[in-house]
């Protein structure tokens, strides 16, 4: 029975045999055993096609755990679940940060606790225990609204937004005039916010365009060879390589400001390549950096700190709504699966809601006849 499931691990991606060779003495078990674990469970992620920085991400969350407890896995139990969960709670992560960090673990020890994988036999053997699931849904946070952001992550007002693009406007003339080299850098920034306003996108889609992304569209001659985008880093589903859209440009301003960047100022970086937002030495910008730049402007003019880039993209769904854009054309640019997740990033709600009101009004208000 042993070598029949010995035959049976071998033929599986991430298996204790194929990690760590059963018949060598480990000089320092537990943490030969830990990285043994993350490596196999590594392969089998890959043999699922989970994108490697998705890799990445989740062995730092198990490793958080890890440091946390100061143990190791198959010494794991449901206290230290609830003693981590309540320290996120505590330093005041989101509930969908705290949901997420512990859905990744708990995928983790899916994997270890699975016979198939062969880390029950190998754990008994160096340690005389095994690994246990510890996250239970009497333990762990749930998803029971449809959106879990922050309470002040919202659209940012109209005048809120033009304040922002002036600022970002007004710093590279205050840079240019000083004589210093950043005013390149200050208007490929307030270009790029500007873009992810202009058409909706997320942190990612942004930052990962090429100049290349943009194109001519029939209908809309006027805007040239930037009136329709594509997106190539949109939102992936689980497993799933990224999802492309192609977004329509509505705003000529934003046009303006993109041919402008493109056009005249990018080539004073003089790179190479077809990066649409290079830094000084011709590599990409990064999201981070994107949240660093966005929340300096933010913290300048007064604004408040709950504001991040994506409040972006929520204020481009709802001003399109406001503006009287049909709801299915601003799910198809923004590249929503479902109108109730279009409907949920807007402070405005869906048309049904909107004429429903405005049909209760118009009886309410409309003349007594004579």
């Amino acid at each position: 029975m042993v070598s029949e499931r010995r035959g049976e691990l071998r033929a599986v991606a991430g298996t204790a045999e194929t990690v760590l060779a059963s018949d060598v003495a480990l000089l320092q078990p537990e943490e030969t055993v830990l990285q043994a674990m993350l490596a196999g469970w590594a392969k089998q992620q890959a043999a699922r096609l989970v994108a490697p920085g998705t890799l990445e991400q989740r062995e730092q969350n198990v490793r958080r755990l890890v440091a946390f407890t100061n143990d190791y896995p198959w010494n794991w139990g449901p206290v230290d679940v609830e003693d981590w969960t309540a320290a996120m709670v505590d330093r005041g992560l989101a509930h969908s940060t705290i949901r997420h960090y512990q859905g990744q673990v708990t995928l983790f020890l899916e994997y270890l606790t699975d016979t198939r994988y062969g880390w029950d036999m190998l754990c008994e053997k160096h340690f005389g225990t095994h690994p246990i699931q510890v996250f239970h849904e009497w333990n762990t946070a749930v998803h029971r609204a449809d959106v879990e952001a922050r309470p002040g992550n919202r659209p940012m007002s109209r005048d809120e937004v033009q304040d922002l693009f002036d600022y970002c406007d007004d710093r590279v003339e205050v840079v240019r005039k000083s004589g210093r080299k950043g005013w390149l850098a200050a208007f490929r920034d307030a270009a790029m916010f500007k873009t992810i306003y202009g058409w909706g996108l997320r942190r990612r889609e942004a930052t990962m365009l090429d100049t290349i992304d943009w194109s001519s569209n029939a209908a809309t001659p006027e805007f040239g060879r930037y009136a329709a985008l594509s997106v190539r880093y949109g939102k992936a589903m689980r497993g799933s390589p990224p999802k492309r859209r192609s977004v329509l440009a509505t705003m000529g301003w934003a046009v303006e400001a993109v041919t402008e960047w493109v056009e005249d100022i990018r080539p004073m970086y003089g790179v190479t390549g077809t990066v649409m937002w290079p830094t000084e030495r011709g590599g990409r910008i990064t999201t981070d950096y994107l949240n660093t730049r966005f929340a300096a402007c933010r913290d300048a003019l007064g604004l408040p700190v709950e504001l991040g880039p994506h409040c972006l993209r929520h204020s481009y769904i709802s001003h399109l709504l406001e503006d009287g854009f049909d709801h299915l054309f601003v799910q198809q640019q923004v590249g929503h699966a479902w109108g109730s997740t279009t409907a949920l990033y807007t402070s405005v709600g869906s048309d049904y809601k909107n004429k429903a009101l405005r049909r209760a009004l118009d009886r309410a208000f409309a003349p007594a006849p004579r």
